[in-house]
């Protein structure tokens, strides 16, 4: 009351012409409008938010051409992210998208703990949420980004002081920067996420457009480059309905023929071929046990696991033959003789290269074993040495503990909890003359590193080989999501993949990324193709991440540098 008084009375002096306190109290009264602008926005907006990104996994397999769905969900995503008031509301939105998407995509890893691992049930929904609750930090972060650097530019002031409502004034300026800024944040988030704590980039969203226009960019500057021209399409998009409905008929245009110029492009570049035919083609046979996994560590289902697969493998020739990761859930020492003499004598009769999934080890000088490995034996016709390939990338709480979380593995039974890696650049198994990359489960989703390996190999790789066991995760959208993600990686590298799997998919992907043959899911046979190897590097092969980093960082330093709010 007293401070009103005194206001009161200081104020009755003032002359009635403007003078410098009268354009204090009106640069006060901008800023306390100004901070009305930076109120929470309401929980709504957030809800919104979550449910665009839960929409957002529709984009994702088993949905047929997700992408052109993906280009829609991300347009919605960028005009609902335009509404935020500052870098907290921008990163809480990004945030709540990431929350919905990873919450509603990712959830079979509770299969996994919980029927398989023997998690009780709400450690197991807990362990899912807070592990979606860790992932859409980055769309959080990138979102952070985008506001800070060049989405939050403002008009001038002196649009606000004329707008009749201060809510009235724009909320975010509809710049060439500003869109650019969003494509290099989103992008840099997803490579980050697959880079931190070894990496988690599942879901990244340029795997939906596999089946999309904008696949044709993943042999350019594979899935995050995919990812980024995605991000800028969407901004491009609402930027030019920005424009439109403020009657810039002109520049509303020229954003909306730069969007479809993109979208046209995707589709053109799907139709390069940047390798070419290499080597003699291969028959090959890619096995199914469908064994099914509450059995395959126990002795019954070993017994059984060796007798299905010694009966798959013999049962026809081929010149390779791929079983699934860990097919013979043995120590590669333990191998049965009757069994190990079968395949040699087959292969040695037949001319057929095996590939087999088995537990490496290393066996110390007292006999002691060390150093166990998830890894793939090769045996080769009338050649004695046999070709080891042991897993370089494992998986946090499944092959190996990360610091302070044994407690974690203990509430689970999965076996081979704290494995040994392999070497990052591991040599190429060679079948007649054709040169083959193997990789085993998740390695696949890290398309640099499948890149690096054709780079660094002496004799590049003309086809890539994924032995995985997916029966962990039941019959869930995993199957079909890993299936896409392998399909990424034919169109990044310009060769053929084979899947060797457990219960599903097991399919042949061809250098384009179409698949030619599958098997059933949940069933047990062998799928018989004929493959060719190819040669030669996509421009993501030569380049690898390198390309979309360092453009991603040059445009979000220029953004922050020259973004009109920074300017004034």
């Amino acid at each position: 009351m007293r401070r009103t008084r005194l206001f009161s009375r200081l104020t009755a002096f003032l002359p009635d012409r403007p003078t410098m306190a009268d354009s204090s109290i009106r640069s006060f009264a901008r800023l306390r409008d100004a901070s009305a602008l930076r109120r929470a926005l309401p929980f709504w907006h957030y809800l919104g938010a979550a449910v665009l990104g839960a929409a957002n996994t529709l984009s994702f397999a088993p949905t047929q051409h997700g992408g052109w769905l993906e280009l829609v969900i991300f347009t919605l995503f960028f005009a609902w992210l335009s509404r935020t008031r500052g870098w907290a509301s921008a990163a809480a939105t990004g945030w709540a998208f990431g929350f919905g998407n990873f919450v509603t995509g990712v959830w079979w890893l509770y299969v996994s703990m919980h029927d398989y691992g023997g998690m009780a049930a709400p450690f197991a929904v807990a362990a899912v949420a807070l592990f979606s609750l860790y992932l859409a930090v980055y769309p959080g972060l990138s979102s952070a980004v985008w506001s800070l650097v060049a989405g939050r530019a403002r008009f001038g002031d002196e649009d606000a002081d004329t707008a009749r409502d201060i809510d009235a004034a724009p909320r975010f300026a509809p710049t060439w920067h500003g869109a650019f800024a969003f494509a290099s944040a989103w992008a840099l988030g997803e490579w980050l996420r697959g880079l931190v704590f070894t990496g988690f980039p599942w879901l990244a969203s340029g795997y939906a457009q596999v089946d999309g226009p904008l696949s044709g960019f993943g042999s350019v500057v594979g899935v995050y480059g995919v990812a980024w021209v995605l991000a800028l399409v969407a901004a491009l998009a609402v930027q030019a309905l920005f424009h439109w409905r403020r009657k810039s008929g002109a520049r509303a245009l020229i954003l909306a023929l730069a969007s479809l110029v993109l979208i046209v492009a995707g589709m053109l570049l799907s139709l390069v071929q940047w390798t070419t035919p290499a080597n003699t083609p291969l028959s090959v046979r890619l096995l199914q046990g469908n064994v099914k996994q509450e059995m395959k560590f126990e002795q019954t289902g070993i017994d059984e696991s060796l007798a299905l697969y010694k009966r798959l493998i013999t049962e026809k020739a081929a010149d390779l033959i791929v079983t699934p990761e860990t097919a013979l859930p043995v120590l590669s020492v333990q191998v049965p003789r009757d069994f190990a003499e079968a395949m040699r004598e087959f292969s040695d009769r037949t001319g057929s290269s095996i590939l087999f999934g088995a537990v490496g080890v290393t066996l110390l000088p007292d006999g002691h074993a060390s150093d166990y490995t998830n890894s793939l034996f090769g045996m080769t016709p009338s050649i004695a040495d046999i070709y080891r390939y042991d897993k370089h990338h494992l998986v946090p709480f499944g092959e190996f503990v990360p610091t302070g979380f044994h407690w974690f593995v203990r509430m689970m039974g999965i076996p081979l909890g704290d494995l040994a890696r392999g070497p990052i650049a591991q040599k190429a198994f060679f079948v007649k003359n054709q040169p083959i990359a193997v990789d085993i489960c998740y390695e696949d989703i890290f398309g640099e590193e499948s890149a690096r390996t054709i780079r660094d190999q002496e004799t590049p790789a003309g086809i890539l080989v994924n032995s995985t066991n997916l029966a962990w995760f039941g019959n869930t959208i995993a199957l079909d999501q890993h299936l896409q993600i392998a399909r990424m990686r034919s169109i990044e590298t310009g060769r053929p993949m084979l899947r060797a799997t457990s219960t599903g998919m097991t399919a042949v992907i061809a250098a384009n990324g179409d698949v030619t043959a599958r098997l059933p899911v949940f069933t047990t046979g062998s799928l018989e193709a004929t493959v060719q190897g190819t040669s030669g590097n996509t421009p993501y092969v030569t380049s690898g991440n390198m390309t979309v980093i360092a453009i991603s960082l040059v445009l979000l330093a220029f953004g922050f540098a020259f973004a009109p709010s920074r300017r004034r």
